[in-house]
C-alpha cells in the first residue's frame, strides 16, 4: 500500500470538500477542481474532517495513482488556506516588469517588450523596494501547477545568461556562471 495514499488529508476550518465525479474543495482563497482517475475512489468524513483516498484493484496503474492523487487533494486544500507563491528576479541593467492591467510587461533586452498575459487565478505583485541592477516580483496563486507553470513561462521569456548571469530566474536559484574566453600573450610559433 502507497505510504503517502494511505494517509488522510485532513480538512481545516472553513474548507469545505465535496466529491461529484469530481473533488472540489472550497475555502477562503477560492474553489479548486480536481476530476478523479476510474481506478481511484475518494471519501470524505465530514465528522472526522478528513478525506480517505482509496484504490479500487491492486493493478499497476492503480498504484501509482493512489499516493498522487492524495498528493493533489492535499495540495488543493493547502492552496485554498494558505495559497502558494514563487519568487523571482530579474537581473540586467535595463531588465524591468510592470503590471498593466491582466498583462505583465516583460522588457528584457528583446527590441520590443513582452506582453505576458496573465492567467485567470494567478497574482502578480511588484514589491517597490528593488536596486538598479536587479527587481523582484512574486507569483502568487491557490493552484499550486498554476502558479508553478505560470512562474516557468515566465522565466522562460529570457532565462540566466551563464557568462553575465542577466535574465529572469527563481530567487532561490544559483546560476553557476561560466568564464569567458581568456586571451594570453606569449610566444606564437
Amino acid at each position: 500500500m502507497s505510504r503517502i495514499g494511505k494517509q488522510p488529508v485532513v480538512i481545516p476550518e472553513k474548507v469545505t470538500v465535496k466529491v461529484d465525479g469530481a473533488v472540489i474543495v472550497k475555502g477562503p482563497k477560492g474553489e479548486l477542481r480536481q476530476p478523479v482517475a476510474q481506478g481511484i475512489r475518494v471519501k470524505v468524513d465530514d465528522a472526522a474532517r478528513q478525506v480517505q483516498v482509496e484504490r479500487l484493484s491492486n493493478g499497476k496503474q492503480d498504484r501509482a495513482l493512489h499516493g498522487l492523487f492524495r498528493a493533489l487533494i492535499q495540495n488543493m486544500v493547502v492552496g485554498v488556506t494558505q495559497g502558494y507563491e514563487k519568487r523571482l528576479r530579474i537581473m540586467g541593467t535595463g531588465y524591468r516588469v510592470e503590471l498593466q492591467g491582466k498583462t505583465l510587461v516583460i522588457t528584457a533586452g528583446y527590441c520590443q517588450p513582452i506582453q505576458f498575459a496573465i492567467p485567470t487565478g494567478i497574482d502578480i505583485e511588484i514589491p517597490k523596494a528593488n536596486s538598479r541592477e536587479h527587481m523582484d516580483f512574486i507569483v502568487r496563486g491557490s493552484d499550486k501547477y498554476l502558479v508553478g507553470e505560470t512562474a516557468a513561462r515566465i522565466r522562460r521569456v529570457r532565462p540566466p545568461d551563464l557568462y553575465k548571469g542577466k535574465g529572469i530566474r527563481f530567487t532561490d536559484e544559483r546560476v553557476r556562471q561560466l568564464e569567458g574566453k581568456s586571451f594570453t600573450s606569449g610566444s606564437g610559433g
